[in-house]
């Protein structure tokens, strides 16, 4: 790959943290303005879809290997079904949020919290699942 190319070796060492600083931010304001899991996840891929550009596929297996991506993909999914499940449990409708916490307005905040960190994990892991299974080809 770019073993030798100094300066985009140094500029994706200094973008991908803020990368993922910004999904962060894009995740816990998602409910206020434009963004949510599904954006936050997409900026998470790209930041390590980045780095396996710029370090190759073996480096980045290394830090993020196949098998956790695989794991990633359905918890998400378990994640974002057990908040509905959960409020089956507390005696309201399937992804009721209002009966997760004697405050409703609380229920609704931790409810909407943990149903985007699912969709984050399982966009994220997804999509890096992609790119994992076209990068592999040919090798």
């Amino acid at each position: 790959m770019m073993h030798r190319e100094v300066i985009p070796r140094v500029v994706a060492k200094l973008l991908i943290p803020f990368l993922l600083l910004y999904a962060l931010y894009v995740q816990f304001h998602g409910e206020l303005g434009p963004g949510g899991g599904f954006q936050a996840g997409v900026i998470v891929a790209a930041a390590v879809i980045l780095y396996a550009l710029i370090f190759g596929l073996a480096d980045v297996k290394r830090i993020v290997p196949l098998r956790l991506v695989e794991i990633l993909v359905p918890l998400g999914v378990v994640l974002y079904a057990g908040v509905g499940f959960a409020g089956l449990a507390a005696g309201g409708n399937f992804l009721d949020y209002f009966v997760l916490d004697p405050d409703p307005v609380h229920g609704q905040e931790r409810g909407i919290f943990w149903v985007e960190v699912g969709v984050l994990v399982t966009v994220s892991s997804t999509m890096t699942a992609i790119y994992y299974a076209f990068a592999g080809r040919g090798r």
